[in-house]
């Protein structure tokens, strides 16, 4: 069996992060890891765009975008081909995977990136959420971990929880959409949403003078199919509207 080839390495306050070529099912396969976790591959991308498509897909005009993970830029390629798209903040903690990308040791990678849609933050997207003004993005798309029960960084079990959640749907305009993928439904995550949301939800009930608005109809958890190699595997969005 052939080695894999490295491309990258590099170290960071989470660990190691690599980028390789190595060899699947007889083809060449660019492969990202974090701390020795597979992450993410160019070998099969269906994950990463039913992400984009399936949110675009819910909202009404996603022309203010933030995009949590940028990855091998999957996501990105599928934001970037919606005409109703103005403008995308992609937020990547790991300034080593945005390098590679940029420099084009990622081949489709410097394309995407230098898209004039395109801004990209090397940062938490926590504390970029936390210094967003109100109302900034008509669709958030958070693609930051494997989701609450399989956190790559245990730090990212906030990203979860409703401070971080509010700021969120803060950050959102009247109308706007949430959307956090994960490796399973999460039910504690959909109550935690539905907690987060109802707020704003009662106070735009309240005004419109409908009282019988509820959070339950803004959020939701859609499941999606995805062939990996020999094996179906089902991953998770969940999604929650602004009032």
């Amino acid at each position: 069996m052939d080695e894999p080839e490295l491309l990258g390495r590099a170290t960071s306050p989470r660990g190691e992060v690599l980028l390789r070529r190595v060899h699947r099912g007889g083809r060449l396969v660019l492969e990202l890891r974090v701390n020795g976790i597979f992450v993410m591959d160019d070998a099969e991308t269906t994950s990463e765009r039913a992400l984009a498509a399936e949110s675009l897909s819910r909202c009404v005009s996603p022309r203010r975008m933030l995009v949590g993970g940028l990855g091998l830029g999957f996501t990105l390629a599928e934001v970037l081909g919606d005409g109703r798209v103005e403008r995308v903040r992609v937020v990547e903690i790991e300034p080593a995977v945005v390098d590679w990308m940029r420099e084009g040791t990622v081949p489709h990678g410097s394309r995407l990136v230098s898209d004039p849609r395109v801004e990209v933050v090397v940062g938490d997207v926590a504390d970029v959420i936390a210094g967003s003004d109100e109302a900034a993005y008509d669709l958030v798309l958070l693609d930051v971990d494997n989701g609450p029960a399989y956190l790559v960084h245990e730090d990212n079990a906030r990203l979860y929880r409703t401070d971080f959640l509010r700021r969120c749907r803060d950050a959102l305009s009247p109308g706007g959409l949430l959307v956090i993928w994960s490796m399973t439904r999460e039910d504690g995550l959909l109550d935690a949403l539905r907690a987060t949301f109802a707020e704003r939800a009662q106070s735009a009930a309240e005004r419109a003078g409908n009282h019988r608005e509820r959070a339950e109809n803004r959020v939701s958890a859609v499941s999606y199919d995805v062939r990996l190699g020999a094996r179906d595997e089902q991953y998770w969005l969940h999604l929650a509207h602004r009032a």
